[in-house]
């Protein structure tokens, strides 16, 4: 039995700060998380929760995942765009032509983001997080594909991308070349086998996938940290 994505978790100098941001752009409700920090929680069953921990750690480059948030006309997209300015987004330059349709924001801790134009093939009905697109390599698309079931639905060119089978966002991986890391991750998956699932069975299988255990300090903590063939960090946590 695989796990489920339980999260996806911001590392937050302010972690309240940056929920009621990302509440206020994604129409969510803020909740207290039972582990720790802030939860924005799922708008459908499709969703996964958003988590918000603290952190004392500084950014140190460019995140390996950002949203791509998708758009129903150039008004809505223009509507997003100013709503996050209005909650503290910033403009940035990563790079992007002009003539490209989509608008690359920051939120208040430096967080990428797109907000993309409508009538994207690639997103269609996958939701206002139409993506989570992601710095990585086909075989970290193929891993994670394994570790949460969900099919690919597009591969080619060493880009990878899958999806629930009950819709929802996609989460994408461009394929080389792929930057070097440059520090922990602010972003990063919570997985979770079932109720009836075992934590340390699924500690193994992941690592028959090509996962590594790691150590991240916090032996008291419940949840195994471990990192994908990439070298980007997870936790599974206990069966829920």
């Amino acid at each position: 039995m695989t796990s489920r994505l339980v999260a996806l978790c911001f590392d937050a100098n302010d972690p309240l700060l940056l929920a009621r941001f990302w509440a206020g752009v994604l129409g969510r409700e803020l909740a207290d998380d039972p582990d720790d920090g802030i939860t924005l929680l799922p708008s459908d069953d499709t969703g996964f929760r958003i988590r918000f921990r603290p952190t004392e750690e500084k950014r140190t480059g460019p995140n390996q995942m950002h949203f791509d948030l998708t758009s129903t006309s150039l008004e809505d997209q223009q509507r997003t765009v100013a709503r996050s300015l209005e909650l503290g987004a910033q403009h940035i330059d990563v790079g992007q032509l002009p003539e490209e349709g989509h608008v690359v924001l920051a939120d208040p801790e430096g967080n990428e983001f797109c907000v993309v134009e409508a009538g994207n093939n690639f997103l269609a009905d996958c939701g206002f997080i139409g993506a989570l697109s992601c710095d990585g390599s086909q075989e970290v698309g193929y891993f994670w594909s394994a570790a949460l079931g969900w099919p690919l639905v597009w591969d080619q060119d060493e880009e990878t991308a899958i999806q629930s089978p009950h819709g929802g966002s996609k989460i994408a991986w461009g394929g080389p070349p792929v930057a070097p890391k440059t520090g922990k991750n602010r972003l990063h998956f919570d997985l979770a086998p079932p109720p009836h699932g075992d934590q340390q069975a699924e500690v193994d299988r992941l690592a028959s996938l090509g996962a590594t255990r790691i150590d991240i300090g916090r032996p008291e903590a419940g949840w195994v940290a471990m990192a994908d063939p990439d070298g980007n960090e997870f936790c599974v946590l206990t069966p829920r």
